[in-house]
């Protein structure tokens, strides 16, 4: 993968962020540390607790990880997770199988890159460490010749799942897939049986998804480790391609570069 960088601001003097893959044990648990900051500490999810810090399971050794680091401290800020399809068949199954049966999906295995884990640190959530990961991400599957993307994205029950429900309710009428693409949870979320909130108020992530032109392929799984909703997502390389740039890319108080 090419190295990409931004510079915040027309006149800074040097780029601050730039993306690469992770290519050493070092740098892989630089990325398991932020996801334990974020999703660990972040959530308070106690039960979870590892004395070295890190989040990590069998599938990371199977993935690319994508990171952001600052150019100036070093630090790792944002991160994805990538499973292609070698590494799937490696292991037998993606990450998603243990939450949906994706049996529908077996005619797509070979094309399909399964993302997760993404996290980014809280003092850079203003829009530039998610624009670079997409794009990588972009480039991650032309790279690997696959042309849909999958994932999982949570919403979080801490109000008793009346969120959960409005955003289900919503995408429901709006962003379901073809049904020859839906999954089915091993454990429903009980959508039906919780009022909605008034309004739905999607999660950062979800919401990119779905501004890149995702499909939600079917009913909500309940993931009780981390008390959320999790849906499933499928995205055609094709509406990533021509969404991310409009609503990621540059604008007057952004720079790319491309270092080869």
């Amino acid at each position: 993968m090419q190295q990409t960088t931004i510079a915040t601001g027309t006149r800074a003097p040097r780029p601050r962020l730039i993306t690469s893959i992770a290519a050493s044990p070092e740098e892989l648990r630089e990325a398991q540390r932020l996801r334990y900051r974020v999703f660990i500490e972040g959530m308070d999810l106690a039960a979870l607790a590892r004395p070295d810090g890190l989040d990590c399971d069998e599938f990371d050794e199977h993935c690319d990880h994508l990171l952001v680091r600052d150019a100036i401290t070093q630090e790792v800020v944002g991160t994805y997770r990538v499973l292609a399809p070698a590494g799937a068949r490696r292991l037998g199954r993606l990450y998603s199988e243990g939450e949906f049966d994706m049996g529908r999906l077996n005619p797509l295995r070979s094309r399909i890159i399964e993302a997760g884990r993404a996290c980014i640190h809280p003092s850079y959530r203003g829009g530039s460490v998610i624009m670079l990961l997409w794009a990588a991400l972009a480039e991650y599957m032309h790279r690997h010749g696959c042309d849909y993307l999958a994932g999982c994205a949570s919403i979080s029950l801490a109000d008793g799942g009346h969120n959960a429900v409005a955003v289900f309710r919503e995408l429901r009428e709006t962003r379901m897939g073809p049904a020859e693409y839906r999954v089915t949870p091993h454990l429903p979320f009980p959508h039906s049986r919780i009022e909605p909130a008034a309004s739905a108020i999607l999660p950062p992530l979800l919401k990119g998804y779905m501004r890149s032109g995702a499909w939600v392929c079917g009913d909500p799984a309940w993931d009780p480790d981390f008390d959320s909703a999790d849906l499933f997502l499928l995205m055609p390389l094709a509406n990533l391609d021509s969404r991310y740039a409009k609503h990621y890319g540059v604008d007057g108080t952004v720079e790319m570069a491309i270092a080869a």
